[in-house]
């Protein structure tokens, strides 16, 4: 009877997440896979269409294929970028020199606000045809252009966004470099090993799992992408920025096929989780775990 209610205890304790994930998360997600296969406006009750929707996504409909190549387009840029960028400041984070501690807190912090309305607007104006990066361009006799006007500068303008906002995937980092056992770098200088051999030898090998996680996160927020290209270019110009969350958003609250945008959602789901999943199987060729002695094969 105790045993009951012990069980009895830890289930009323747990009630509240419990009853928030099945009501907030796993219903809604349920109701999302039955509308995919309805016609549904929220004007009138859904329509059983079976595949309709599915059909017309992957046979007629050229925004969805262009959305989707703009969309890994950013992906395949912007990830390995913000990756770069947040090792390379991490690795000089890392280093113990006075007052450190500031500097860490002063390149976080545009990642506090780096996906907000705000910093969209600032980015906008700052690559408008009359923005502050063209005006000190013309302080050296530079011409600019219209960054966020030209098609073949748009994306550009949000791919260097979203390498900007690397403060979270450099404290990931600054964590995992601090790990990593100080006795292997002197033994290696004992050998004679220099700091490029350093870094590919012992640096990249111990940071794997760690890169393998800001990888995996990295591929998953950058295929959300949306406050940026809605605030900054409205997808334009002629879909240049035109992002596969946009183009869901609007076939959902503009146009009111949520039938449709169900569906789209369901295909961004399995594009996702087939990435993630092809991720989790290269990574036993090149993630290295320190407690297993090796490579995970």
């Amino acid at each position: 009877m105790a045993y009951k209610e012990r069980n009895l205890a830890g289930y009323l304790f747990i009630s509240p997440w419990l009853l928030g994930f099945l009501l907030l998360t796993l219903w809604p997600i349920a109701q999302s896979f039955y509308l995919s296969f309805t016609d549904y406006s929220m004007l009138a009750d859904p329509v059983w269409t079976g595949m309709d929707n599915y059909r017309k996504i992957f046979s007629g409909d050229d925004v969805f294929q262009k959305s989707l190549t703009v969309t890994f387009t950013f992906v395949l840029v912007s990830v390995p970028l913000k990756l770069f960028f947040s090792l390379m400041v991490a690795m000089l984070l890392a280093k113990n020199l006075r007052g450190m501690n500031f500097y860490r807190t002063m390149i976080y912090f545009p990642s506090l606000i780096g996906g907000s309305i705000a910093v969209s607007v600032l980015w906008r104006n700052m690559f408008g045809a009359d923005g502050y990066i063209n005006g000190i361009l013309a302080w050296f006799g530079i011409e600019g252009t219209g960054w966020i006007s030209n098609p073949d500068t748009s994306l550009g303008t949000l791919i260097l966004l979203g390498t900007w906002q690397f403060g979270s995937t450099m404290v990931i980092f600054l964590a995992g470099l601090k790990q990593i056992p100080q006795e292997l770098y002197e033994a290696s200088a004992v050998d004679g090993a220099g700091r490029i051999r350093k870094f590919f030898h012992i640096t990249l090998p111990m940071l794997s799992p760690v890169m393998f996680f800001n990888l995996v996160l990295g591929i998953i927020n950058s295929f959300q992408m949306f406050t940026a290209a809605f605030i900054i270019t409205k997808g334009g110009p002629v879909q240049s920025t035109y992002m596969y969350a946009m183009f869901l958003y609007e076939k959902a609250f503009k146009h009111f096929q949520m039938g449709y945008a169900s569906a789209l959602a369901w295909i961004l789901l399995v594009i996702v989780a087939a990435l993630t999943a092809l991720n989790f199987l290269a990574s036993r060729y090149w993630v290295f775990y320190e407690t297993e002695g090796g490579r995970d094969r």
